[in-house]
């Protein structure tokens, strides 16, 4: 079987066809599209690079939070998953998985746009893994709007208090639960560097979180703790059908980049095991980007 160290061409790894017209209501959930993206479940082969850490993952029903929750668990980290209760099914599968792999999963049903909502995951995450060492801010919205007239201001805020808010209540929260060797993730995007003219207020949020994680980066180096981000490029998850993308696009979707085709959320994991692992004890306040070979600063 293929996991993720078997070398193969990066450009027919996976298909690029990806049928148009399978409209979802937001969130989306991830075992209706077609093709069903890869989370790692049947590839991903861990080797004990996080073996007795305890990780929070925002967005970790489906996507690339989930691949990352999969991932972790089979390095050998217990794993609480943060997810819109809309999204139970989706989240009820990873949460399987994580189990499977023999580690300790916490469900955390909840809508992060509310400070309380943040410092509850965080607290009901701390209580039942008995500590935290991981936090990876990733849950996300992304909603597409052609014209900056019909972007309403309770799209923009709804953006902003997910992307970006819950970010900053959710890290506050976690701080006093994080030692020396902690490890704090944040995903931004391709988006943040070349934003598209239909994403003004996803755009905006991305580049917030660079910005947001170099800036945090600094400020707690000194204590230990490690603040990375990882860039994602076009990746196949429910966030593109449920809005993201206008149905149209959605058959060309990734065929931009240079490798040709949209990337998969197993294609993200490593990264993200990577930036939590000791491996990466030098690295602080990176932007690790995965985007297909696009071209960023």
């Amino acid at each position: 079987m293929t996991d993720q160290y078997t070398f193969d061409n990066p450009v027919t790894r996976y298909s690029k066809d990806i049928p148009s017209q399978q409209h979802q209501s937001e969130p989306g959930l991830e075992t209706e599209l077609t093709p069903t993206p890869d989370l790692g479940e049947s590839t991903y082969r861990g080797t004990g690079r996080l073996t007795g850490r305890r990780a929070l993952i925002t967005g970790g029903d489906s996507g690339i939070g989930a691949a990352v929750a999969i991932a972790f668990a089979r390095e050998g980290a217990d794993v609480a998953v943060s997810y819109l209760p809309e999204e139970e099914p989706d989240a009820r599968r990873i949460v399987a998985l994580i189990e499977e792999a023999g580690r300790t999963a916490v469900a955390l049903p909840a809508d992060l746009t509310t400070a309380e909502a943040c410092r509850a995951v965080v607290a009901d995450a701390v209580d039942k893994l008995g500590g935290l060492d991981i936090i990876v801010n990733n849950a996300g919205k992304q909603i597409y709007v052609e014209k900056l007239e019909d972007l309403t201001d309770e799209q923009f805020d709804q953006t902003l208090k997910t992307n970006v808010y819950a970010m900053f209540w959710l890290t506050k929260a976690a701080l006093p639960h994080l030692g020396a060797g902690s490890s704090i993730i944040n995903t931004t995007s391709i988006q943040a560097y070349a934003p598209s003219a239909i994403l003004v207020d996803y755009a905006t949020t991305k580049a917030s979180i660079n910005t947001f994680t170099k800036a945090l980066s600094q400020q707690l180096a000194e204590r230990g703790i490690r603040v990375n981000a990882v860039a994602p490029g076009p990746i196949w998850t429910a966030l593109q059908v449920s809005d993201g993308q206008p149905q149209d696009a959605l058959d060309e979707f990734g065929q931009m980049t240079p490798l040709g085709r949209a990337g998969q959320p197993a294609e993200l994991a490593p990264a993200y095991v990577f930036l939590a692992s000791a491996e990466s004890s030098y690295v602080v306040g990176e932007t690790l980007n995965v985007n297909g070979g696009m071209p960023t600063p």
